[in-house]
């Protein structure tokens, strides 16, 4: 389907609108294809809508144009679509039709009109030669009558998976499978341009093609079309194809399961962010696993061998000892050498993997060795911590000391220090005050004595004291004794604190 951007007229005004068309491919005997888009909404033709358009170019050119004796078309339902042209020599063409130069379109036909959008290029991206008759190793009279022989082609859409789609002929019927389609369109999608990667797509993903039946299996049998045949899918033969014989017998043959379509995915089957895949599940699943694969696929397949139901005659023994011939070198090519192939690469796989295994083994056992040395180093490093952080502590204390050392002989006070030094001032001074009041205190005591004794010289006469008073003058000495005392020790106290 594509959607085509159109102008249609209306009185007044030229509005554009979306218009939706499909594409009609038209196939001409001499190989040439040509393009007509339909449009299933609007009775009207606008633009080109409705014209034949083209012939298509093909790429890589060639200059019998893939054949002269074209004889049917099919168009899968891909992104980007892909056409597959068929001849009555039994050649298949695979073409993907993209969009095309502008140089190339204006010069490819006259019939193109410009306005509208570049002309769509064909690029053949694989040929495949259907084995129409059974090739046996026979004279060369037989192989040239094998070669020259030719009937037209019938091609069907698989119901099933849009890769997949069918051929029948008067000379049976093949099925053949695009493993590739998945792997273009991921090509298209990405943002990479690499050339070389699209051509190693093309060298290494090959369509399998399967010769599901066969009713002219001797170049001397009758041709024998089948009057028709449908896919089904079961659960015990996967897909199958049901065919109807010439003579009206139902046949049930099952197809290859290499090619199905793509399976829905499972509600229970979305992947947790948290979990992380082994890197060694992702290397055997998505390399080895199909590398085997790769190795085990069938190119090549025996199909059921029908006679026409009007044949008279059987055979002569030489034709069915050329048809057991060719089953037994299918078989042993298809089975018996891919399996023997199969087999070896296995082999090597396991002596790789033992060989790994040992060298992890040899890993294991120095990891061992190498772990329990690092535990020893770890107790030796654990008791110089140790060590170091006690020499640390001490610095530290040293340091602190040191720092406060050098605060203390700092030409500046801090607060504290100016706090004392104001408090040593008003000591001091309260000491000059008290000296003060001891040298009076001196000075009078100094006078009583002198009084004492000048009174006592002339008149020699003793004082006689009473007890009362006696004790009154022995109190008062007592408490002025004891005052002084109190003041000189002070005075004491005070001399050392200053000179510390």
């Amino acid at each position: 389907m594509k959607v085509w951007r159109g102008y249609r007229s209306h009185p007044g005004r030229r509005s554009k609108e979306e218009v939706q068309v499909y594409p009609l491919y038209v196939l001409y005997e001499n190989g040439e294809t040509f393009l007509i888009y339909c449009n299933l909404t609007h009775n009207n033709s606008t633009g080109l809508i409705g014209k034949l358009l083209g012939p298509l170019p093909m790429h890589p050119a060639a200059e019998d144009n893939y054949g002269y004796d074209a004889c049917a078309i099919l168009c899968l339902p891909c992104t980007p679509n892909i056409l597959v042209i068929a001849t009555q020599s039994g050649m298949l063409y695979h073409c993907v039709v993209l969009e095309g130069d502008e140089e190339e379109d204006q010069m490819a036909s006259e019939s193109w009109d410009l306005r509208c959008e570049s002309l769509p290029s064909l690029y053949v991206f694989e040929c495949v030669e259907l084995e129409l008759s059974l090739k046996l190793v026979t004279g060369d009279d037989i192989e040239q009558l094998q070669s020259d022989f030719s009937c037209p082609i019938t091609l069907h859409k698989d119901p099933l998976c849009p890769t997949r789609y069918n051929c029948t002929h008067l000379a049976g019927v093949h099925s053949v499978g695009l493993t590739w389609v998945n792997e273009l369109e991921n090509f298209f999608s990405s943002d990479d341009e690499d050339k070389s990667a699209l051509q190693e797509l093309a060298a290494e993903q090959k369509c399998l093609v399967e010769h599901v039946l066969c009713t002219k299996p001797v170049p001397c049998s009758p041709p024998a079309p089948i009057k028709g045949f449908w896919i089904i899918s079961d659960l015990s033969l996967g897909a199958a194809m049901i065919c109807i014989t010439d003579s009206f017998e139902c046949i049930i043959r099952e197809l290859l399961t290499t090619t199905r379509p793509v399976s829905p995915p499972l509600l229970c089957s979305n992947p947790d962010s948290s979990c992380v895949a082994s890197p060694l599940r992702n290397f055997a699943s998505g390399s080895f696993e199909q590398h085997i694969r790769n190795i085990l696929r069938r190119t090549t397949t025996n199909p059921l061998l029908l006679r026409a139901s009007d044949a008279v005659g059987a055979p002569p023994p030489q034709e069915y000892l050329q048809l057991l011939s060719r089953a037994t070198q299918v078989f042993r090519e298809e089975y018996i050498l891919k399996q023997a192939l199969a087999r070896e690469e296995i082999t090597r796989r396991v002596k790789l993997l033992e060989s790994q295994k040992k060298k992890q083994m040899q890993d294991i056992v120095q990891c061992i060795a190498v772990k329990k040395v690092m535990r020893e180093m770890a107790e030796v490093l654990a008791d110089k911590f140790e060590d170091a952080r006690d020499s640390q502590d001490d610095i530290m204390i040293r340091v602190k000391r040191i720092l406060h050392s050098l605060n203390s002989k700092l030409p500046v006070l801090s607060d504290s220090e100016k706090d004392m030094k104001k408090e040593l001032k008003c000591i001091s001074e309260q000491l000059e005050d008290l000296g003060n009041s001891v040298k009076q205190v001196q000075k009078k005591s100094e006078y009583q004595q002198r009084e004492i004794h000048e009174q006592e010289s002339p008149r020699k006469k003793s004082i006689s004291l009473s007890a009362s008073q006696k004790k009154c003058v022995q109190s008062v000495l007592k408490e002025q004794s004891d005052r002084i005392t109190e003041i000189v020790r002070k005075i004491n106290d005070i001399r050392d604190h200053v000179n510390f």
